[in-house]
């Protein structure tokens, strides 16, 4: 009997904030973001030196839940859904556990984007969304075999999501999305007049 299987399964964890536990106040979240990234003059000047679309608090600030309470209780929420993404993925994590070890804002203008990159040296990365306006920019995600499919025709148009080379995923306010750091990402172009604002974030293995 013929049987054709899926193997080596990529997973896409996506849920609400509030799915597990109760979510910060999101009018609060918004204005910390935008507080934060008004008043931090290094993150301002770094985005600036490295032609970077809008605002990011990646190389200036990396304590924003010692900083902000409302980080901290974001931390906290993360936290749940990290565990619960990590048991679906089956790791056997020896006696450690995944630990956030790096948080930052992102602020994508009108005409913003962010290139296609990976987060090395974690295990577990993701994205909250605070502001999707309509027409901000989906999330785009890399098949990881793609470097190896030299010869290999096109999908056709209607194929299945796990036969694709690409998925966006456009996500909404209030969501968080998880996945494999490995996995190659970017956030397309905000066709939106008004800021899209998300926090991203790392959980390495200790």
């Amino acid at each position: 009997m013929t049987q054709i299987e899926s193997l080596f399964v990529t997973r896409l964890y996506r849920s609400t904030l509030s799915e597990l536990s109760s979510a910060p106040d999101a009018a609060e979240l918004e204005a910390s973001c935008l507080s934060i990234a008004e008043d931090d003059n290094a993150g301002q000047i770094w985005c600036e030196e490295n032609d970077y679309p809008g605002y990011t608090s990646y190389a200036s600030l990396n304590d924003l839940a010692w900083r902000f309470p409302i980080f901290k209780d974001l931390v906290e929420i993360l936290d749940k859904h990290v565990e619960t993404f990590v048991k679906d993925l089956q790791f056997d994590l020896d006696g450690k556990k995944l630990k956030i070890d790096s948080m930052w804002i992102n602020i994508l203008p009108e005409g913003g984007l962010h290139t296609s990159h990976l987060h090395t040296h974690s295990v577990i990365s993701g994205t909250t969304y605070v502001t999707v306006p309509n027409g901000a920019g989906a999330i785009k995600f890399e098949d990881p075999r793609s470097a190896m499919m030299m010869a290999a025709p096109e999908r056709q148009a209607d194929a299945r999501d796990e036969l694709r080379k690409f998925i966006y995923v456009a996500p909404k306010a209030g969501e968080v999305l998880l996945w494999e750091s490995w996995l190659r990402h970017e956030v397309s172009l905000n066709k939106a007049e008004e800021e899209r604002i998300s926090v991203s974030f790392n959980y390495g293995w200790e």
